[in-house]
């Protein structure tokens, strides 16, 4: 087993395929596949609570979170980790998913409401694990760590402050460090995209032109991000220096593929999350719409009929 300098993390023997890619592997420091599988389930056990007491959950939401779970899983306990460790195509596949896929998803699922909803209410024992929620929800941590000038910058840094310095390969050294870094990428695609999906409650709320802004502030650094690891001349981390030998793979041009697949990828949260808040816009002033319309109905146009009285009045005394 070559393992360079992985440090006993490992590493597939056979060179990437599409089949291999996506085989199941965990190693004992596999967390964040471990906790996609365990998230999946108590998810679906809610779900399951919440329709025997009489109460619909949107089957969008269900799969969303499937899925999200999924995305989590398949590059975190599969081959495909075990190969983000010496390609860095992979590797940035990886992040990408992580940071952009994984958190949309899971967002687009709501799991905050679904707790609220199915998390036992009251004073006491059983009423804790709500009310702990409710409080982190309204905490000034929680409102400082959701502001757009603590997620817009994370989100720029976690591209370049984590490639363009010597942090990659200092994490890459071991597997803590690994894990904390793939942690980082979900934690910081959930605080960015959490406002701007805003299917929950949320520490901060936008307008949603506010949500639009947002969503389009990293958009140009990531795209130039990309360009700079295509363009570059030389290697930018040391990690990926040496692929296993036998396996044919020129480290330049892998890194040239990974920042291909940085700038591919970001068009396609854009376009999701544009449809999200496009839809609930349109949701919003339609319901908007319909409370006006209810309002008039309900007051049988008292408003009207006043001002036509006053209207009346005024000419009377004129």
């Amino acid at each position: 087993m070559e393992h360079g300098h992985h440090s006993g993390m490992w590493v597939p023997d056979e060179p990437p395929t599409w089949g291999r890619m996506f085989l199941p592997h965990l190693e004992p420091e596999s967390v964040l596949a471990v906790l996609s599988v365990v998230g999946l389930l108590v998810y679906l056990a809610a779900v399951v609570r919440l329709r025997g007491t009489g109460v619909a959950w949107p089957w969008w939401r269900t799969l969303a979170w499937i899925g999200g779970t999924a995305s989590l899983f398949a590059v975190t306990g599969t081959w495909l980790n075990g190969y983000s460790m010496v390609l860095f195509s992979v590797h940035m596949t990886q992040h990408m998913v992580l940071s952009l896929i994984t958190p949309l998803l899971l967002l687009v699922a709501a799991p905050v409401t679904l707790a609220l909803r199915t998390l036992p209410r009251g004073h006491g024992a059983a009423g804790t694990p709500r009310a702990l929620l409710l409080d982190a929800l309204h905490s000034r941590f929680a409102r400082f760590v959701s502001h757009p000038l603590f997620t817009v910058p994370l989100f720029i840094a976690s591209l370049y402050g984590v490639y363009f310095t010597p942090l990659f390969d200092a994490l890459m050294r071991n597997a803590v460090g690994h894990q904390l870094m793939l942690a980082h990428f979900v934690v910081t695609g959930l605080l960015f995209f959490g406002p701007i999906v805003a299917q929950d409650p949320w520490p901060r709320t936008l307008s949603h032109p506010g949500r639009l802004l947002e969503l389009f502030l990293p958009v140009p650094f990531h795209a130039f991000f990309g360009v700079a690891i295509m363009m570059a001349g030389s290697l930018v981390v040391e990690t990926f220096a040496q692929p296993p030998a036998g396996w044919g793979i020129d480290p330049l041009r892998d890194q040239g593929e990974a920042g291909g697949i940085v700038w591919a990828f970001g068009e396609l949260p854009t376009v999701l999350v544009l449809a999200v808040v496009f839809f609930s816009w349109a949701g919003s002033e339609e319901r908007r719409g319909r409370a006006v319309d209810r309002t008039a109905d309900r007051t049988h146009d008292a408003e009207l009929a006043a001002y036509n009285a006053r209207l009346r009045a005024m000419a009377d005394k004129g």
